[in-house]
């Protein structure tokens, strides 16, 4: 026994490859059943041979005990053969294997010694053949458990040899010495093999753990194609396949979803205003509280920046798809508190449901010009589209195919409106007006054909356009009177355009008369380059003018930081300047503030007299409105002047002016 423990203890228990245990375990699982099946089915012939000459207990009684246990045996390896067993039990049922195999290897050649007197030669001889055979199947049965195997070998071979060597036969000390190199070279035959099996298992598992890390770096790759990683939700990509498979799925069933697009309004405020880190802490528990609140059968992804949606499964009638704006809504309501102040946020929504025969594109495209019309129409709105909104999308459609095909030179004109100098009593300038006569859609809306013109890429050719007509008509004004012409935000922030824009005007016969207004938006979006851009525009002799000012974000910022010789008052102040204490208030303020910083002051959207007793009272000078000229063509500004001289009084004398 204490030579079987030192066996168990060099080869099984020094062993530590988890792997090598289990393989072994799962290769014993299915050869101890038939190592048994050999074992009993020799032993029954040998004790029926011995049945007329032996005792009883030797041929009937030990047998019988040998063969139930191995019976036992079979059937417990048999039960546990699919079974998924840990590294330690596996070790744990190989070491029992190996000292339970040395017992029965004991117990059988104890037996087969007390048969071997009670035969003749030939009984003799099968008794010897029977044990040779016997162990050689069995250390074969046992060839992955080095250990088992060569305990076997041993507790066999050793009083094998001693036994028949005993006998002085010499057929019987032959065939112990056979036996014992037989048994040696079988050893160093399985101990090889075993080795080779190590290695095979080793192998394998080093295969089966780089495939695992191959699959895990293709499941985090596909995770990161797949979410966004700000927020944990689906991205655009993850978003696109889900509605492909949303809309097979639904037209399938005879079911129904529905899109809808959130986009935050005035989100790039907070970025300004607070930082980066602040906005992605914003987006992130934007995306909790509205995660929150949406049914489990919807799904959230984030496409980019601001902008959120949402795949809605039924119900997706108008009702319930207003109630989902208004929930929506109500989750955003709450403020944002962050380290760095509290923002208060609101979105825009618009809400498209499938139509039979739609695409993942069309459905899509559909709610998002329902946001966009949502943002139109006063941001903070929820806006589900409808037929109304079919007829003005393929309007849109068509307005945008003709306008990028558009003869832009031929198509595109421009009208003037006078800027008047209440101080001066006469005109001192003209804002370029864009207009386009196209020639199936006849006049178009400058506030329909701009924005767009902005979406699509094509408002700096329209700039280049007007630019060279007004460039024109200077040459043909007289000397103090100066055109204004209106930059995007497309022509500050690219300097391919302000270079474009240079040319034209260094081009130009006469110096210099224009002033180029700029609006909040488009200095909002990259301050750095907006400066660069006006830099280069003042150094061709050119005027900077901030229009529709009031209305943006950080206005005093831009008024400090850009260099300005005017400012635009929006006319949403003048409109109720004579109805509004805190309209006169900003109104005074902006004035002073313009006459502190020795740059002028204009006042857009002038319709009456009270409007304009009004901020004479405050200390308005420059003035543009209808009061004073409605946009007008090229060939009617000499008429204007020329009338404009003849005139006497058109204009109130100032009423006393407050503070």
């Amino acid at each position: 026994m204490a030579l079987v423990r030192g066996i168990v203890s060099k080869f099984v228990g020094g062993d530590d490859s988890p792997a090598l245990a289990l393989a072994q375990w799962r290769a014993l699982s299915r050869q101890i059943p038939l190592l048994y099946f050999l074992l009993l089915s020799n032993t029954l012939i040998v004790a029926g041979m011995y049945l007329p000459v032996a005792p009883f207990e030797l041929t009937i009684l030990v047998p019988g005990i040998l063969t139930v246990l191995c019976v036992v045996r079979t059937i417990q390896w048999w039960l546990k053969r699919n079974r998924d067993v840990t590294t330690e039990e596996a070790r744990r049922t190989l070491a029992k294997m190996v000292v339970l195999g040395a017992a029965l290897a004991l117990g059988f050649t104890a037996w087969s010694f007390s048969l071997f007197p009670y035969g003749d030669a030939y009984l003799q001889s099968q008794v010897a053949f029977y044990m040779g055979i016997t162990t050689i199947g069995c250390m074969f049965c046992l060839m992955h458990v080095r250990a088992g195997a060569l305990a076997v070998g041993v507790c066999v071979v050793v009083p094998f040899t001693i036994f028949f060597a005993a006998t002085g036969q010499p057929t019987f000390i032959a065939i112990s010495i056979n036996m014992v190199m037989v048994i040696a070279v079988l050893l160093i035959i399985l101990l090889g093999n075993n080795k080779d099996f190590a290695a095979l298992v080793a192998s394998r598992n080093e295969m089966a753990n780089r495939q695992a890390e191959t699959q895990r770096l293709l499941d985090e790759n596909h995770r990161l194609a797949n979410v966004d990683t700000l927020t944990g939700i689906p991205n655009r990509r993850s978003f696109t396949r889900q509605l492909h498979e949303a809309l097979g799925a639904a037209e399938q069933n005879g079911r129904s979803i529905a899109v809808a697009r959130i986009d935050l309004d005035r989100f790039k405020s907070v970025n300004e205003i607070f930082g980066k880190i602040t906005g992605d802490r914003i987006l992130v528990e934007i995306a909790r509280r509205i995660e929150s609140i949406k049914r489990d059968s919807s799904i959230l992804a984030r496409l980019d920046g601001d902008n959120f949606v949402l795949i809605l499964q039924e119900p997706t009638d108008e009702a319930s798809l207003v109630r989902c704006g208004e929930m929506i809504a109500h989750a955003l309501r709450p403020s944002f508190d962050m380290p760095l102040g509290t923002v208060r946020l609101s979105a825009s929504c618009g809400f498209a449901a499938a139509r039979k025969g739609d695409t993942a594109d069309t459905l899509f495209d559909r709610a998002d010009y329902a946001t966009w019309v949502a943002k139109r129409d006063g941001r903070a709105r929820s806006v589900v589209f409808s037929g109304v909104h079919q007829r003005e999308l393929q309007q849109v459609r068509l307005m945008e195919n003709l306008l990028h095909t558009a003869d832009l030179e031929r198509e595109i004109y421009i009208l003037l409106q006078p800027q008047f100098d209440v101080a001066l009593g006469r005109t001192t300038g003209f804002e370029v007006l864009a207009r386009w006569r196209n020639p199936l859609l006849g006049e178009v809306s400058p506030a329909d054909f701009i924005p767009m013109a902005e979406r699509t890429g094509q408002i700096s050719r329209i700039t280049q356009v007007v630019l060279q007509k007004a460039l024109i008509v200077a040459e043909q004004l007289p000397r103090p009177l100066r055109l204004s012409v209106n930059l995007s935000a497309n022509d500050i922030g690219s300097s391919a355009a302000i270079e474009q824009i240079a040319a034209l005007v260094g081009a130009a016969a006469s110096p210099c008369r224009i002033d180029f207004e700029i609006t909040e938006t488009a200095v909002l979006r990259d301050l750095k380059q907006a400066n660069q851009s006006l830099l280069t525009l003042l150094g061709l002799g050119a005027r900077i003018a901030l229009d529709d000012f009031g209305t943006g974000h950080s206005s005093l910022t831009h008024v400090q930081k850009l260099p300005l010789h005017r400012i635009k008052i929006d006319r949403s102040f003048v409109a109720e300047v004579t109805c509004d204490p805190a309209s006169r208030a900003i109104v005074k303020t902006m004035i002073d503030l313009c006459r502190n910083l020795g740059i002028s002051c204009v006042f857009e959207g002038i319709e009456t007299e009270e409007q304009l007793e009004a901020l004479l009272g405050l200390g308005g000078t420059v003035m543009q409105g209808y009061l004073f000229g409605r946009p007008m063509a090229c060939d009617q500004i000499e008429t204007y002047l020329d009338s404009e001289r003849r005139r006497v009084g058109v204009v109130p004398q100032p009423v006393e002016r407050a503070g």
